[in-house]
């Protein structure tokens, strides 16, 4: 659906400028909130292709976790747009989930949040904000409990 037609959407790409070499932190959501990952078969679908293109298309992705409604990257930019660079992450990870659903139903809403991490922020910090965010959701009590969630430090 083109962008005129989701209000925010417009207001989310306001301002960005995509940086060779930046590092941001993203936030993508389920379509209408939905618990679509609370499926494991879901998930470990959504997880493998993460996994398969954390270098690729000019995106590096360093730490990931798939919440059941939603999901936060901390990505560096290596080249080319971030909207589209992530646009291209949201449709393979669409793609798979919905052949393992035999369905073509959208996955993701449209656009993205970003925060361009500034020089002085903690970068293994970040990442450790990121993947604790299903213990602060009450999923589980401790990251190594939460399959779903990957960073390059490990």
């Amino acid at each position: 659906m083109h962008e005129d037609c989701h209000p925010g959407y417009r207001a989310l790409r306001k301002g960005r400028v995509s940086l060779p070499g930046q590092i941001y932190f993203v936030t993508t959501v389920v379509r209408d909130r939905g618990l679509l990952f609370l499926s494991p078969n879901l998930a470990r679908v959504a997880c493998c292709t993460l996994d398969a293109h954390s270098t690729t298309r000019g995106l590096e992705i360093l730490c990931w976790v798939l919440m059941p409604d939603h999901m936060h990257l901390l990505v560096c930019l290596q080249e080319g747009d971030l909207s589209k660079r992530i646009g291209y992450l949201k449709a393979r990870m669409a793609h798979a989930v919905n052949r393992e659903r035999n369905m073509s139903e959208p996955v993701w809403e449209h656009g993205f949040h970003e925060h361009a991490l500034r020089s002085e922020e903690d970068l293994p910090g970040v990442g450790r904000y990121i993947v604790a965010n299903p213990v602060r959701a009450g999923l589980v009590k401790s990251v190594g409990m939460y399959p779903y969630w990957n960073a390059v430090w490990l």
